[in-house]
């Protein structure tokens, strides 16, 4: 606003008799600030709540206070939102009558403008005194979950109650049309998107958000636990890409104590094992015989030594096989060093730091299945030339809080991240520190301080052919390869066995499929980084490939900076203003096939869009969870393109730059233009429908 116009309000303030009558009537008989952005009618509130500041008795008390706020709370559900706060400071709303207020917020509801009842009561905070399932229901069904969340922000009590309330929602033999029924008339009425799905992610995201006992939900829990146990049981007998151990692991840890999904697991191990089978597993996990159909519970208590037997036969054979299909390590068993202790660990560093070496790093952690909170990282393994360690790390520092040491290991890692003369090679990097991060809360900044990585999921994507299509079928191999899997496969000629990436990694002690696992899978980026280093022409790579890292390595925390003042600027977060221009300089150009990205499930035609412009893309089915987008870019490497409130919960379970909120109220077009711009992808005339078939 110009000094003049200012100077000029306020000569009018000082000339009023009574200045808050005066705006009062001013806003009554004029309509500019119903609008949005910043009208006439705005700065004026605005310097007025300024100059009652500086002039303490203008503001008045009594009957006549009584009846401005009485005509102010008329047309409070009119304003727009930057003119809620001015008006209710200036006219001393939080101290009227309490119970005049609540009324008021009645009839706007009563009226069916539950919005703008919900909103006003948070800017008046009455929430303790309302009925939290009467406000919020008709807000989910209109699709406002946003302002649902909001409501019970600030009232942990709340915040259990609605949880409890959406929980009872959500058991199976609740009619959620008892719900719906009495608002069959409501204005911006969603019915499709009312349902256990959303209600159930919602849930989810409350939980997290607040950091509330998910066992205060135990339908929402029991259902999520379901689909885990149908996915394990998919995996193991129709994908059959998972081991008996690791699936009878995970299944057992999913069922726990609960009565229901002890029965669900027997009636998922008649459909797929049969009766001969279920009684046995059932007498295994020790479920309850009366959980079985009549005469199946005598059957089998365990399974004889010929099956014994035969199942090892069929295992020794199967490592025969894998040693002819998948990479192997290069280097001996005994060279693969377990460590637990300080002691251990000490001698570890004294080998890895050490000026000029180039070290392959990965992360191990428990398959989260959609459960709440970041995965924490349960193995850490650090690959040298002729040897590898794989540090323990929950254990590791549990023994240093016990000895008062609790800053020398993640001091350790700052020291390797953050070293320029030791070369630290990864996949998916950013992924890894995040959730390193969430074990450790000294770790957070280590990607903000890492010097002379090198993520070879910037060189996947520059390596000449390769796709997912390339994967060698004739081997026998079941899947096709994808990541860092297929990568091995077409630098060094065989895939990475993934059969153990579903392990439980929290589970002590290690078998010797996990230890060969993790070992190979940090050991093998050496092998990569030597191959493309030696011969990067023939992979289509730059000459001078060295060279050719450390510039990409240059463009992720440009793009990082972006989408910080991205978020500190707007929530959907194109706006670079003033003098903000020159820090939110566009990153180095990339060619689309230079960038991944997995787009959430209201970005299907976003996603479709940027796939013909060659973009590689993964998307979301609509049944899927939000958190399923976490996952796959933690996994892959890949870029999260979403929207809304969504946004929020999955860029904190990523690395910093790696997650986008895009405009979803644009067409697929300005999307992918919005896209395009922020990360400065560079389309040519042969990327155009290079993915399609």
């Amino acid at each position: 606003v110009s000094r003049q116009l200012k100077e000029e309000i306020r000569r009018g303030f000082a000339g009023l008799e009574d200045p808050l009558a005066g705006l009062l009537a001013m806003l009554e008989n004029s309509s500019d600030w119903k609008g949005k952005g910043h009208s006439l009618g705005y700065y004026i509130t605005t310097e007025l709540q300024l100059w009652i500041k500086e002039h303490p008795a203008v503001p008045q008390s009594g009957i006549q206070l009584k009846n401005l706020q009485a005509r102010v709370l008329g047309i409070l559900s009119q304003c727009p939102a930057n003119l809620l706060d001015p008006l209710i400071s200036i006219y001393q709303l939080h101290a009227a009558d309490r119970n005049y207020l609540l009324e008021h917020v009645s009839h706007l509801y009563l009226k069916g403008n539950y919005k703008e009842a919900a909103v006003l009561s948070m800017k008046l905070k009455l929430q303790p005194d309302q009925d939290v399932e009467k406000m919020c229901t008709p807000l989910l069904l209109q699709d406002k979950a946003n302002v649902v969340e909001d409501y019970v922000g600030e009232y942990p009590e709340l915040q259990r109650k609605l949880l409890q309330i959406l929980d009872t929602w959500c058991e199976p033999s609740f009619n959620i049309r008892d719900i719906t029924r009495p608002y069959q008339g409501l204005s911006r009425y969603k019915p499709e998107k009312f349902n256990r799905r959303m209600l159930s992610k919602l849930v989810f995201r409350l939980l997290d958000r607040f950091n509330v006992d998910p066992a205060l939900c135990p339908n929402v829990i029991n259902q999520r636990h379901l689909r885990t146990l149908n996915y394990l049981f998919y995996k193991r007998f129709v994908e059959k890409t998972m081991t008996e151990e690791n699936w009878a692991d995970h299944v057992q840890s999913t069922v726990g104590d609960s009565p229901w999904l002890q029965g669900q697991l027997v009636q998922l191990l008649l459909r797929h094992c049969g009766g001969h089978g279920a009684a046995r597993w059932a007498r295994h996990w020790g479920l309850p015989a009366d959980l079985l159909p009549p005469g199946l519970a005598q059957q089998l208590p365990e399974p004889h030594s010929q099956e014994r037997i035969e199942e090892t036969t069929k295992a020794d054979n199967y490592e025969d096989s894998k040693k002819k299909d998948y990479y192997q390590l290069p280097i001996p068993q005994e060279n693969i060093h377990f460590l637990q202790t300080r002691e251990e660990m000490l001698q570890c560093w004294e080998k890895v730091l050490q000026p000029g070496q180039v070290v392959g790093i990965d992360m191990e952690w428990k398959p989260s299945f959609g459960t709440v909170g970041k995965p924490r990282v349960a193995l850490l393994q650090i690959a040298l030339r002729d040897q590898v360690f794989l540090l323990d790390l929950p254990r590791l520092l549990q023994q240093a809080e016990v000895e008062g040491e609790k800053e020398e290991l993640p001091r350790f890692i700052q020291m390797l991240y953050s070293d320029p003369a030791i070369t630290k090679l990864g996949y998916g990097m950013s992924g890894d520190l995040s959730s390193l991060a969430a074990t450790c809360s000294a770790l957070k900044d280590t990607e903000k301080q890492q010097h002379s990585v090198v993520d070879l999921l910037t060189v996947d994507k520059q390596v000449d052919g390769l796709s997912p299509e390339h994967s060698h079928e004739e081997r026998g191999v079941r899947q096709q390869e994808k990541g860092l899997s297929l990568l091995v496969q077409h630098v060094l000629g065989k895939p990475l066995d993934k059969t153990e990436q579903l392990s439980n990694w929290e589970k002590r002690p290690l078998r010797k499929e996990q230890i060969l696992y993790a070992a190979s899978d940090a050991y093998c980026l050496l092998e990569i980084y030597e191959r493309l280093c030696k011969d990067p022409e023939s992979f289509g790579l730059s000459s001078d490939l060295r060279e050719s890292l450390v510039r990409k390595r240059s463009i992720k925390p440009m793009a990082k900076k972006q989408l910080n003042k991205q978020e500190a600027l707007s929530p959907s977060g194109q706006q670079c203003q003033g003098a903000k221009v020159e820090a939110c300089r566009a990153p180095a150009a990339l060619s689309p096939r230079e960038f991944s990205v997995v787009c959430d499930n209201m970005l299907q035609g976003l996603g479709r869009y940027l796939r013909c412009l060659g973009v590689d893309v993964r998307m979301l089915e609509n049944e899927d969870d939000h958190r399923k987008a976490a996952e796959i870019a933690r996994q892959e490497g890949r870029v999260i393109l979403t929207s809304g409130l969504p946004y929020q919960t999955l860029q904190s379970q990523v690395g910093e730059g790696r997650c986008f909120s895009v405009n979803c109220s644009e067409k697929a077009k300005e999307q992918a233009l919005q896209v395009l711009k922020h990360f400065n992808i560079q389309v040519s005339l042969s990327d155009i429908f290079s993915r399609c078939q």
